[in-house]
């Protein structure tokens, strides 16, 4: 492996760790920067496509409206592989993804365990997501006790 590959897949990491960190925060039109104009999102849940949107502008209005529903976001990133073929990649990575929302008063905790599949293309001197597949693989959800 050359230190340029290295140099890449560190790159494509932090690219996938700063979209955890920027939504965790609701940095909604930071977390768009992340992404080319013209992507493609998709999300599936129990094998069902349940959303999908194209172009920037159009996920960060749904992603803003998602986040307005959610009180906390908290995401941790597990194992990211990635393969690279010039100024394009793929890769496959896997969170935790836990959400709070209020409902009639009560805290609800929703826990997603989530496989990304991704394409990457190296625009403008970085890398940025130009395909995105969400599959939320297990899903709970418990009222939680303050």
């Amino acid at each position: 492996m050359t230190l340029e590959t290295l140099r890449i897949k560190e790159e494509l990491r932090t690219l996938i760790d700063d979209y955890a960190t920027l939504g965790d925060e609701k940095k909604i039109s930071q977390v768009m920067d992340l992404f080319t104009p013209d992507v493609k999102y998709d999300v599936y849940m129990n094998n069902s496509l349940i959303s999908t949107v194209s172009g920037r502008e159009n996920m960060e209005r749904d992603f803003n409206k998602h986040a307005a529903d959610v009180k906390t976001y908290f995401t941790i990133n597990g194992q990211h592989k990635v393969i690279i073929d010039g100024n394009v990649a793929t890769g496959i990575s896997f969170s935790q993804l836990k959400m709070i929302r209020e409902n009639d008063g009560k805290d609800i905790l929703s826990d997603y365990s989530v496989r990304y599949e991704d394409n990457y293309v190296f625009q403008d001197g970085k890398w940025l997501i130009k395909e995105r597949t969400g599959y939320f693989l297990i899903i709970e959800t418990k009222i939680l006790s303050n």
